[in-house]
């Protein structure tokens, strides 16, 4: 849909999914394909190696400078993803939040000791507001928001309510709404088409990575749980198909935490991509 959109506007895309940097994952992170690609612009598409992780700070910084640039011969810019953290840092900046590595490291090693459950319950006690939103099979989001609480004794929630940054562009979101039914079977019949499309030998193809944060990942995880013989093979896939449907509602909570979106009902790409067009053309004028 979002190539659609750009081919209606005559731009490029930018990804705002925090796996599709990386040039190592493309199955489990269901890139646009090269010949997507060929046919429109797409930035933070393969643009980092697994080593060179991309924190959303990061990601706010080198995207600016490209989008100023881009903008200089084109009105619109499509924005496209995937992580609500990296949207929003490019869209309305990240909030200035303190940090402590002597208790990141503590927790840390609790994390090693107690497991992640563990750290979940104290946020859920400490943070009940962002224990819903936080993607709870993310350990370093979770630790990052118990640093803060401890470091602070405020929840991480009140950090991240901060006024937007002034950007030198407008933000027009939209999300596509699905039936939940539907979007579920939707995510079932993808997870078995990566399997069928290698998904295993990439997953053993970066395992000697696996203790970076970006192979904490959904598709990846559970299938380095089977390679470990810790399940077998059916078991890790059914695994995959509910981490992902969880991840769904948590970006669907995420979405809905901006007002002024407009929700397009599912439908073809061309006929998403036209309405939106028009809403964008509403509002501009």
């Amino acid at each position: 849909m979002s190539i659609e959109l750009a081919k209606l506007f005559d731009t490029c895309i930018f990804s705002a999914d925090s796996r599709q940097f990386y040039k190592e994952l493309a199955i489990g992170t269901a890139k646009p394909s090269v010949f997507e690609q060929d046919r429109i612009k797409h930035y933070f598409i393969d643009s980092h190696v697994l080593t060179d992780e991309v924190t959303a700070a990061q990601y706010e910084k080198e995207a600016l400078p490209i989008l100023e640039k881009e903008f200089q011969s084109k009105d619109v810019i499509v924005l496209t993803g995937g992580s609500g953290m990296f949207i929003d840092a490019l869209c309305i900046g990240l909030d200035p939040i303190p940090s402590s590595s002597e208790i990141r490291k503590q927790l840390n090693e609790e994390l090693q000791s107690f497991g992640l459950e563990t750290l979940l319950e104290e946020l859920k006690s400490k943070d009940p507001v962002y224990s819903e939103e936080v993607d709870q099979q993310n350990p370093m989001r979770v630790i990052r928001a118990l640093e803060v609480i401890r470091l602070t004794n405020k929840t991480f929630s009140e950090f991240r309510v901060s006024k937007p940054k002034k950007r030198p562009f407008e933000v027009h979101r939209f999300v596509i709404n699905h039936e939940r039914e539907k979007l579920y079977n939707r995510i079932n019949q993808r997870v078995d088409k990566m399997m069928s499309e290698g998904l295993l030998e990439e997953v053993k193809s970066v395992i000697h990575h696996r203790t970076l944060a970006s192979l904490n990942t959904v598709g990846y995880k559970e299938l380095f749980n089977f390679i470990d013989g810790k399940c077998n093979l059916d078991h890790a896939v059914e695994k995959i198909k509910q981490n992902s449907r969880n991840y769904a509602k948590r970006q669907i909570t995420w979405f809905k935490k901006h007002p002024e979106a407009v929700w397009i009902d599912f439908s073809d790409n061309l006929t998403m991509a036209n309405l939106i067009q028009k809403e964008v053309h509403k509002k501009v004028n």
